[in-house]
């Protein structure tokens, strides 16, 4: 297993980190606690959940692994959790957002259940657009100094809301976001347009989620059939972004098929080349795999020490380049951001 640090922070972590969506839900108690000793004992140690995955019984589940285990076992975990969203049923108005209410309640609340005094990141869990901003970095900040959290991170966010939540942080004196949490595979590039220089910018680590497109990447679905069976998809063909009949164009098969030619070639699975190709993208810090079952963690572990050549990378960027607009991610684009030391445009 490599390890990075966590974005601009001193943090080391596993290049793999364990998501935990399918805790509660698609996987039972038994099959999380399992998951969780065989990604520590493969060299892994970032976990990351959120209030909302199971509502609330992913960070039950991990609360009891974390009492159930000794301190030796636990205390290589570099823990995650994320609020934002409503919980329960609340759909009171101040029952989400990023307000001090609601994060302060909802720290609170995802601390009882993991049974812990602090995590090590805490995410925003997507923007709120009526909660001024320095507000919500003067909560993370307060956090922090209250010794309920380590560090903060962000996620689904746009390119501007990083860069103003990086520089808003700088002029108030506050501590500044180390991660942001994307969707982002072969198939989702498009926060490379923005997100990704922002991100560099800013020296903020990427926890890219869905990596496999909702296993689209790892070769599970057909051209010629609808998915079927103990599948996502097979149970949903209608599943948000991963759905059948959204995804499955023919930039999208044309990708499966480069990803399936490189890993005949290496002898490894589809899912082994599409994790190594966005685990050594520019900032990604760790990749966040999801497993509903052991099984399927240990095939995707194998990931851990897997690097492209540059010319398999080249072959995986052509055959998923999302073909940016002239203006202005693309070529047009760009010439008017750049220019020669030797003068002229």
């Amino acid at each position: 297993m490599d390890y990075r640090t966590l974005g601009g922070s001193g943090c080391a972590v596993s290049s793999l980190c364990l998501g935990t969506m399918t805790f509660g839900a698609e996987t039972d108690e038994a099959g999380a606690h399992q998951q969780i000793d065989r990604f520590i004992e493969a060299g892994g140690n970032l976990v990351d959940t959120a209030d909302v995955y199971g509502d609330g019984r992913s960070e039950e589940i991990i609360g009891r692994w974390f009492a159930s285990r000794p301190a030796n076992v636990t205390e290589p975990v570099v823990l995650a959790t994320k609020g934002r969203f409503p919980r329960g049923g609340d759909d009171s108005p101040n029952g989400a957002g990023l307000s001090a209410r609601h994060l302060t309640r909802a720290l609170d609340a995802s601390l009882r259940r993991l049974g812990l005094e602090s995590v090590d990141l805490y995410q925003v869990h997507a923007y709120d657009p009526l909660t001024p901003l320095e507000e919500t970095l003067r909560t993370l900040d307060q956090f922090i100094r209250a010794g309920k959290i380590r560090y903060y991170g962000l996620s689904n966010f746009t390119g501007w809301q990083l860069t103003k939540a990086v520089w808003l942080a700088r002029v108030m004196n506050v501590a500044e976001p180390v991660t942001l949490q994307p969707q982002y595979s072969l198939l989702a590039r498009e926060i490379e347009w923005e997100i990704v220089p922002a991100a560099l910018d800013a020296g903020v680590g990427l926890l890219p989620w869905s990596p496999l497109g909702g296993g689209w990447l790892s070769g599970k679905y057909q051209r010629d059939a609808r998915p079927g069976g103990a599948t996502r998809l097979g149970e949903d063909p209608g599943r948000g972004m991963e759905a059948y009949d959204r995804r499955g164009t023919q930039r999208t098969w044309q990708i499966i098929d480069t990803v399936r030619k490189i890993a005949a070639e290496r002898g490894v699975t589809m899912a082994e080349i599409a994790l190594a190709w966005v685990t050594d993208r520019p900032a990604v810090s760790a990749t966040i795999l999801g497993a509903r079952s052991a099984g399927q963690l240990e095939a995707n572990l194998r990931a851990a020490d897997l690097h492209l050549t540059a010319q398999e990378t080249a072959g995986l960027d052509a055959a998923s380049d999302p073909g940016a607009p002239d203006y202005p991610y693309g070529e047009l684009g760009a010439d008017q951001r750049s220019r020669s030391l030797a003068g002229g445009r």
